[in-house]
């Protein structure tokens, strides 16, 4: 039986492919991979496509950069595509498992030799991650009212915080306790027999340290398995053809014709297309802090495997709370006050990581305050920006075309952020400017959204 826009079984399956897809965010973009690659890379000149980098963070971020550029050019293309032929799941389920496959060969990333195997993964992984929530938030108009987007799409940044969190909890257990799982800890019995104390605590430590980061590439497996499996779920329920069009063999061509409409119709709606504006400035930030602060943490401030896993953890419980709290104050005050709330907040986020310091007496505390404080806005401006630009929208069968505009604008946030990060590591052998000079782009989107007008929908 084909359930009906508003069926609360319909939006919580399309809420569930948060919760399918969140750990590749989680544990790969947040958390895991950028340890195991620092960890592997650290202090070390990496070689890739013929060219030696000193900086290998640089290298990275760049990567990061040229996927979401790949992203930010299909995605319109894709999604025209998609709600044309009416295609979108189709096109959904392919980005799954392009992503997920990806994220399970990390696997074979074990070393600098392989270096080029964790980056050119890196990339098609978050290719594949990307455009499939280009297809995945375009069903948000098509399975809630305007009156439930908001709860559903909380719902969803919740579904997603609480899987990645079970998952990355695990994932930590197995890379603080690699013996407990069954990891080789054994050193060699001439070491055993010969050593000095030192040197079998050295060796120990070694063996712990290569057990751990195997753990880590176990991790990368897990992630892959459970975002294909648990994303079946979502595939079952949410319809293909939505509006019952029959494709036509020039199909491809109608997809650019589309785009080009949707273009010329932004101008005709100042709000919304102001609204993006706003949304490009503050995910210039926004994105770039997320994929960006373990590596942070770890090259700028020194702090270990699990100082960084724990912060990554309070991150995400706070979340949680932070997209009911804003979800409900965008219902008291309107989407426009809530989301401002949160800029103020971010901006105050960049200002503190300036002014942390390696040489800073408990440093880690600081960084756990600040992890908190970032958590609290996290989920709920994702969320609010979601379901704010949903109710922009205006009445039309093309919510795939439209809601590319609103991804690719995302991306080409991330690539301009990721980019600026990189070359200022570059500039200054620092990341404590790369991350203060986010804080103007925040700055700016604040100044553009309070110039907004109030619709039907949001005020």
């Amino acid at each position: 039986m084909k359930l009906q826009i508003g069926d609360k079984k319909l939006i919580n399956a399309w809420a569930f492919y948060d919760w399918a897809n969140s750990v590749y965010s989680l544990v790969i973009s947040t958390a895991v991979f950028p340890l195991f690659y620092s960890a592997i890379t650290d202090g070390k000149v990496v070689t890739f496509l013929g060219m030696e980098w000193d900086y290998p963070d640089t290298l990275y971020s760049y990567a990061l950069s040229f996927s979401f550029l790949v992203v930010a050019f299909m995605s319109p293309i894709l999604s025209a595509i998609a709600d044309y032929t009416g295609n979108k799941l189709k096109f959904m389920k392919f980005f799954c498992w392009l992503g997920g496959l990806s994220v399970i060969s990390m696997f074979f990333f074990k070393d600098l030799h392989t270096a080029w195997i964790g980056i050119i993964c890196t990339i098609l992984a978050s290719i594949g991650f990307w455009s499939s929530i280009v297809f995945y938030n375009s069903y948000l108009p098509e399975v809630a009212f305007p009156e439930q987007q908001d709860a559903a799409s909380a719902k969803g940044f919740i579904h997603g915080y609480i899987g990645s969190i079970i998952l990355l909890i695990f994932c930590l257990a197995m890379i603080l306790a690699p013996n407990t799982f069954g990891f080789d800890l054994s050193i060699s019995e001439a070491i055993l027999t010969n050593g000095t104390e030192v040197e079998i605590a050295t060796a120990l430590e070694d063996a712990k340290n290569a057990a751990s980061l195997k753990a880590m590439r176990i991790s990368f497996v897990m992630v892959g398995l459970w975002w294909i499996g648990f994303a079946q779920i979502t595939f079952k329920k949410l319809p293909n053809n939505v509006h019952n069009r029959k494709p036509e063999k020039d199909y491809i061509w109608k997809g650019f014709k589309e785009l080009k409409k949707v273009w010329i119709e932004l101008k005709n709606y100042p709000t919304l297309r102001n609204f993006l504006i706003a949304f490009f400035l503050l995910s210039v930030g926004v994105q770039t802090i997320i994929l960006l602060a373990t590596i942070f943490g770890s090259s700028e401030l020194g702090l270990g495997t699990t100082n960084l896993i724990v912060t990554v953890l309070l991150i995400q419980f706070v979340a949680i709370l932070g997209a009911y709290v804003f979800s409900n104050i965008s219902k008291k005050f309107g989407n426009f006050k809530a989301i401002k709330i949160t800029i103020f907040i971010w901006i105050l986020v960049c200002f503190s990581a300036f002014m942390l310091e390696k040489e800073l007496p408990n440093v880690e505390i600081y960084f756990y305050a600040l992890g908190g404080l970032l958590g609290l806005v996290l989920g709920a401006i994702q969320s609010l920006t979601r379901s704010t630009y949903s109710k922009l929208l205006p009445k039309t069968h093309d919510n795939a075309t439209y809601f590319s505009f609103y991804d690719v604008t995302e991306k080409i946030a991330i690539v301009l952020g990721t980019f600026v990060f990189g070359f200022l590591i570059y500039l200054t052998d620092s990341m404590q400017w790369s991350v203060l000079s986010l804080a103007l782009f925040f700055v700016a989107s604040l100044i553009v959204l309070s110039r907004l007008k109030r619709t039907e929908h949001v005020y």
